[in-house]
């Protein structure tokens, strides 16, 4: 698929034009060679007006041209300080390689193949080629199609048979998937109307370091506190597990604690250094997050790791466990800072709000809102993101319903290591790391990164 294409699909999503569903199926479409771009499919398809998909075509154009070797920031010495991963490959190099070698072999084959170009995700669907998400994007292997039955086969051969007959009852299933040829590996399966499709999520082989992660060093204070709640927010695929997964072996090398984590399903897997860690899956360690928290506090550990906090009953004792003398950790799917605050106290009912503002401005240690955006070498992606740090203005503010003044506290706050996600953005342009374009696109405020 053209960059185009590629780039059209994302920004189609991102503004709601389209969901993953309706984009799946205009991009096979593409495949079979029924229309001749993206926008053309989904315009007949009634899913995009012409003149947005005209505008969106243009930015796209755009865009691509600059990744291509267009319009990035002067300045080399980041790009240099910051260097791509290590056998770190460009989409344009996994659309020029022939994959069909692969068919017909074990879904390992396909996996160790995802994982040595950098994937983060692996997709094997029915009546389509297998995809990756690489840097982001979705990017097609040359491959034949599969079929039904090759997908199904190659299912089956990967699961139980307790897991096979789950999956037949009840449509879906999901599950770790763990080789140690392979590697680990969040699975989901599920039917849709052509067959059995899986997709995979790469998982780190290692517990990944800040320096790694490209991360600053100002949130390793984060890990120095001994109770409260840290909140680690941010789009789905923006690395928030590697994030939490890496402060957390900073506590396990370092202190002298009980390190309790809560997961569905359990990703990145700790050894126990100077910590004791355990960790709980839940849904097969456990009934829900809200009672495996519950069950926690009983277990007297001293930082609770909480893989997502979905709904009322989990944020409520995820409160409760900070309130309480733990130091919890846990990730949200929120854009930024003031948004993940908001979004804890509005879960509530509005009579208990007054009362949650209260808790959360005592037990907010801080929060790290992060985005991944693509490198202008096309060499993966590199982290923004807006670091808010606990201070009495910020408690001040949360208390009296005032989070739409946290900006400012950000703004003022640089000097204690606190960051917009604008600033971060401008940072990475500055370095010549990421493209005018990519910055536009991403920002909280696109006029600040306009020509």
């Amino acid at each position: 698929m053209k960059k185009e294409d590629q780039l059209f699909g994302k920004i189609a999503l991102k503004n709601n034009l389209i969901d993953e569903a309706q984009l799946k199926e205009a991009m096979a479409l593409l495949e079979k060679g029924e229309g001749a771009d993206l926008a053309s499919i989904l315009v007949a398809k009634g899913k995009v007006k012409e003149e947005i998909a005209a505008k969106i075509s243009a930015k796209a154009k755009q865009m691509a041209g600059s990744e291509g070797g267009g319009k990035a920031a002067p300045a080399s010495r980041g790009a240099a300080a910051v260097p791509p991963p290590e056998g770190a490959v460009s989409a344009a190099q996994v659309l020029e390689k022939d994959y069909s070698h692969l068919a017909g072999q074990p879904l390992g084959e396909y996996l160790k193949a995802a994982r040595d170009m950098g994937a983060s995700d692996f997709h094997f669907q029915v009546e389509s080629v297998p995809y990756v998400r690489l840097h982001g994007s979705m990017v097609h292997w040359k491959h034949p199609r599969l079929t039904p039955e090759d997908t199904e086969k190659a299912i089956k051969a990967l699961l139980t048979e307790e897991e096979w007959k789950e999956l037949e009852s009840e449509n879906e299933l999901d599950f770790c998937y763990e080789r140690e040829a392979h590697g680990r590996y969040r699975t989901n399966v599920y039917r849709q109307r052509r067959g059995y499709d899986i997709v995979f999520r790469l998982i780190p082989d290692h517990v990944p370091t800040l320096q790694e992660l490209n991360l600053p060093d100002t949130l390793e204070h984060f890990t120095t506190y001994r109770q409260g709640i840290v909140l680690i927010t941010g789009p789905a695929g923006c690395g928030k597990s590697a994030t939490m997964a890496a402060l957390m072996e900073i506590i396990n090398n370092r202190n002298y604690d009980h390190i309790l984590t809560v997961e569905d399903p359990i990703e990145i897997v700790f050894d126990s250094k100077n910590c004791n860690v355990n960790q709980r899956w839940i849904y097969k360690h456990s009934e829900s997050f809200g009672t495996a928290l519950r069950s926690a506090l009983r277990a007297d550990p001293d930082v609770i790791m909480v893989g997502e906090m979905r709904d009322l009953e989990t944020i409520s004792m995820a409160i409760t466990a900070a309130e309480t003398g733990h130091l919890v950790m846990a990730t949200l799917h929120t854009t930024n800072a003031i948004r993940s605050i908001d979004r804890i106290i509005d879960v509530f009912p509005p009579k208990e709000q007054d009362q949650i503002r209260a808790m959360v401005s005592e037990s907010i240690r801080g929060v790290v809102s992060q985005q991944l955006l693509p490198r202008a070498d096309g060499l993966g992606r590199i982290p923004a993101m807006e670091i808010l740090f606990s201070t009495p203005a910020v408690g001040n503010l949360i208390r009296e319903g005032k989070t739409f003044q946290l900006p400012s506290v950000l703004q003022t706050g640089k000097s204690r290591g606190m960051c917009t996600m604008d600033d971060s953005i401008q940072d990475l342009l500055n370095k010549g790391l990421i493209t005018r374009e990519t910055a536009a696109f991403y920002a909280e405020d696109t006029n600040r990164f306009q020509n």
